[in-house]
């Protein structure tokens, strides 16, 4: 099931993407000439989508699904070497089923794989460390100038997967939804999002009974994880965290602590929810509809905590990726590399949002 995502009199509110005006746009070629730069390195998830779809390729869909005409990966010969991957905790269950399913191709290949979070990756791929480096963010302007100071050039981003940012609470906990004002009450000291106080107390929400008299417990990721950048700028407005943010070191590690405190609340990818937890839906304002964290709403730009998640690699301009790299790379892109992101709780990309990442990589 797919949903098209059309040019026509396209208008892009960008009130909260560094303090840039609305902008109406006709022709979609003039929006991408005058922002294109800025826009692709800088807005969030559909935004992004809009502008593949006006400068590359007709109505751009996003698949709830896999699509059944996404090639399938074709192994060559000659492939070896260590394949080092360095960077985000969110991406690390993918890319480890990523890497078992090269290593079926490629067995004599060996593959390490380090995930201590998005921080950790710019400094692998710019001190040659890593030759894949996941992030579940774009890498930040320094990031970028720290690597283009060394090699006189960008690297790559490679899309690779579509992820809802959930909002977790325990299995019991009968609460319905938050709006983002709320969310923002509920995980930050300085509310910038227009919360009138800090929300401290389920009771505050509107439980009753048992969950009047329990204090909220709030669980997050550590300073050096993607996932707590997004959040800190989307879900906070840019704001500070409470200092009674548990911060944990991976994403699983959150999701456990909310799954085995009844009065907790926490914050993690999509594809890390068990059953011992619940995804809240989540409203953009306090008159807005409450919205799950589905593929459906993901697709229908209802859900309001959406990334894309990258792999970025190093490719010299005119050059191709080596062997290994550009291997590995169209494997994640092919139907099984895409498979594995739908069954591990992602949404895979789209067959032109995949034909175009090829062609930017030269495949």
């Amino acid at each position: 099931m797919l949903k098209k995502l059309s040019c026509d009199a396209l208008e892009i509110k960008m009130s909260h993407f560094h303090k840039m005006p609305t902008l109406k746009y006709n022709d979609c070629s003039a929006l991408f000439a005058q922002h294109g730069a800025r826009l692709m390195l800088r807005l969030r998830f559909s935004l992004l989508l809009s502008l593949l779809c006006c400068s590359l390729v007709p109505g751009i869909a996003l698949a709830s699904e896999l699509e059944n005409d996404i090639p399938a990966y074709e192994p060559v010969s000659g492939i070896f070497g260590t394949l080092t991957s360095v960077g985000s905790d969110t991406l690390a269950n993918l890319v480890i089923f990523w890497s078992e399913e090269f290593s079926r191709f490629y067995p004599n290949v060996n593959i390490q794989i380090q995930a201590a979070g998005s921080s950790t990756a710019a400094p692998a791929l710019t001190q040659g460390t890593a030759n894949i480096v996941p992030v579940s963010r774009e890498l930040k302007d320094s990031e970028i100038e720290a690597f283009e100071i060394r090699f006189s050039y960008k690297p790559t981003a490679v899309p690779v997967a579509i992820d809802a940012l959930a909002v977790f609470v325990h299995q019991d906990n009968p609460l319905e939804g938050l709006n983002l004002q709320q969310l923002d009450a509920i995980f930050s000291i300085t509310r910038y999002c227009g919360y009138t106080h800090r929300i401290n107390d389920w009771s505050e929400l509107g439980l009753s009974h048992a969950w009047e008299s329990r204090p909220i417990q709030i669980f997050g990721r550590n300073s050096v994880s993607g996932t707590y950048g997004y959040f800190k700028e989307v879900a906070l407005c840019s704001g500070d965290f409470k200092k009674e943010v548990n911060e944990q070191p991976g994403s699983a590690s959150v999701v456990h602590s909310v799954g085995t405190s009844i009065s907790a609340i926490g914050y993690s990818g999509i594809g890390y929810r068990t059953p011992n937890v619940r995804a809240l839906s989540l409203a953009r304002s306090a008159t807005a509809p409450f919205v799950e964290a589905t593929a459906e709403n993901v697709i229908a730009g209802h859900y309001p905590l959406v990334r894309i998640l990258y792999i970025y690699v190093n490719k010299e301009p005119n050059r191709e990726l080596p062997l290994l790299e550009q291997e590995f790379l169209k494997l994640v892109l092919s139907r099984e590399g895409q498979d594995i992101v739908r069954r591990d709780g992602y949404i895979p990309l789209s067959k032109p949002m995949i034909e175009f990442t090829r062609r930017r990589l030269d495949f």
